[in-house]
């Protein structure tokens, strides 16, 4: 596409320089290469009268005239790329632009695939579970934090328990206690409706 893009360019400035393009193909020409780039301000799409230049291998050539410079590219067979266009005057290099994209698209897509997704897992308890039940919960809490994940505790009261909500509070702190090696309380016990919630968050590894 970049490839594509560029000859349509250097088409223009031809045609232009004989005098032989039309104004209707001259204006598809630059909505072309303005759409196909919108991510940065290139070659024609740079409106400045003199920009700072930076050459192809990082060379600080220093101001030039705008044109001077895009000319500069285009006998490379490169492109006019602003790559501080807020600076005074805009600082512009010369680069293959479509290899430039490529490069920054892969990266991009490499720190995605290596970024680790942190999933939410829950466990529920009840304000009178039993120490059995308790210990086998307990044991998922941790399993899940050694994962890597998240724990989402959640105490449910059933009729007049939600009466004695510290009782599930008790529990749920018991639970942070126990799991206070692996983890951080992302979010204290906290009673919304009918359940009382605790978030507990894996210790990053050093």
């Amino acid at each position: 596409m970049w490839a594509r893009a560029r000859i349509l360019f250097c088409m223009q400035a031809n045609l232009q320089k004989h005098g032989t393009l039309t104004r209707g193909i001259s204006g598809f020409l630059l909505w072309r290469w303005h759409i196909i780039t919108r991510d940065h301000l290139i070659n024609n799409d740079i409106r400045a009268r003199e920009v700072r230049l930076i050459g192809a291998d990082g060379e600080q050539i220093g101001i030039k005239p705008f044109r001077e410079a895009l000319q500069m590219a285009m006998d490379a067979n490169l492109d006019l790329v602003a790559v501080a266009p807020q600076a005074k005057p805009p600082v512009c290099r010369i680069m293959d632009y479509g290899k430039f994209r490529y490069e920054s698209q892969k990266k991009e897509k490499e720190a995605r695939k290596n970024q680790k997704i942190v999933k939410v897992k829950e466990v529920n308890f009840s304000a009178t579970i039993e120490e059995h039940d308790f210990q086998t919960k307990m044991r998922n809490v941790l399993k899940f934090l050694k994962e890597g994940d998240k724990v989402k505790c959640s105490v449910r009261f059933r009729g007049r328990e939600i009466t004695h909500a510290d009782i599930g509070k008790k529990v749920l702190d018991r639970v942070a206690d126990l799991a206070a090696e692996h983890c951080t309380i992302e979010r204290h016990p906290k009673l919304e409706g009918r359940s009382m919630i605790m978030i507990l968050a894996p210790k990053e590894s050093k």
